[in-house]
């Protein structure tokens, strides 16, 4: 396992993050403790996770399988804050409040004394940003949590935070999380420079378009039975299988047989490749996905994938609607 650089903290980690957001939903908890001691024995030292996975019950199954395997302390230890974890006026977002209630809930969730990496699920448009820093700060003082990221914020937000956090002496975001993948090369017009140029680590989620860069699916045929697109009534859902996805698998399938890899582990790889990324997230529902996922690290990409895909996708052009609809710009204000 060659390990990267996550951004500028010193700290080493495996060139795929482990999503956990299935565990507890869709990946019962026996198979999620043998993804996770899977992925650990490959190698993995990152695993990801959020207090509103599965309804948190995805934290305390990672809590309970580091108890259990005994590797706590050889992994970096990643969740996030944001979502509504009650019906409460203060149950959401990132005011002080709601920031230091979570941390204290996500690590009696996953019985540990400190969070390695705890992140901002999404901006709070209606909160400033040094409320939020201020509470991270002080979280990170106490111990209880060692860096701090951002998920899902636009470039100009993780500049702004940044300079508040110069301004005020806080302690600053380490990484970002963003989604990124063959069929929504947006975050390479600002966002992939911005990281590169404040020393950012770049997390990107979605990797595979959510499952619909696999090669599972095709143009006019029935989804796949059990696959997250079988489900017709989820419009939103609906909206990550374009007609672009399946023409990019299309240009990919030559390319993966002559490489002897798969489509997903091709698609999974050019991320990996890409300028500014740290390391994608994989979010796997079975053992053999995770396997397959894996794989991904031994290929090797050259200019042929890259001629393929901007046939396809021209570079910083398209934007998955999926993405459009689910962050809009009024969600990125302050």
């Amino acid at each position: 396992m060659n390990y990267v650089e996550f951004g500028r903290t010193g700290v080493n980690i495996s060139p795929l993050v482990l999503g956990t957001m299935m565990f507890g939903g869709r990946a019962s908890a026996e198979d999620s403790y043998e993804m996770i001691d899977y992925a650990l024995d490959q190698g993995i030292n990152i695993i990801d996770t959020a207090n509103v996975y599965a309804g948190s019950k995805s934290e305390m199954i990672v809590g309970d399988a580091l108890k259990r395997n005994g590797k706590r302390n050889e992994v970096i230890l990643a969740t996030k804050v944001n979502g509504a974890m009650g019906d409460g006026p203060n149950d959401v977002g990132n005011s002080r409040h709601h920031i230091i209630e979570q941390c204290d809930a996500s690590l009696k969730r996953m019985q540990v004394d400190h969070i390695d990496l705890y992140q901002f699920h999404r901006p709070s448009k209606h909160i400033a940003i040094d409320e939020s820093l201020r509470a991270m700060d002080d979280l990170i003082r106490t111990g209880k949590v060692r860096y701090i990221g951002t998920s899902n914020f636009g470039s100009w937000q993780v500049v702004e935070s940044l300079w508040a956090s110069k301004e005020l002496g806080l302690n600053r975001f380490v990484s970002d999380q963003s989604p990124y993948n063959m069929a929504d090369r947006r975050i390479e017009r600002e966002h992939l420079p911005m990281c590169q140029t404040y020393g950012l680590a770049q997390i990107p989620w979605s990797p595979l378009a959510g499952g619909g860069l696999t090669g599972k699916y095709a143009k006019g045929s029935k989804h796949p039975e059990g696959s997250r697109y079988a489900d017709e009534t989820d419009p939103k859902k609906q909206l990550r299988m374009s007609n672009t996805v399946v023409d990019i698998v299309d240009a990919l399938v030559p390319i993966a047989e002559a490489k002897n890899c798969t489509v997903t582990q091709l698609a999974l790889a050019w991320v990996m490749s890409r300028p500014g990324v740290t390391a994608p997230l994989v979010g796997p529902r079975t053992l053999g996905q995770l396997q397959e996922n894996m794989g991904a690290i031994d290929v090797e990409i050259d200019p042929e994938v890259d001629e393929a895909l901007d046939g396809v996708v021209p570079p910083g052009e398209h934007v998955a609607e999926y993405y459009e609809a689910s962050f809009a710009p009024n969600d990125h204000r302050w």
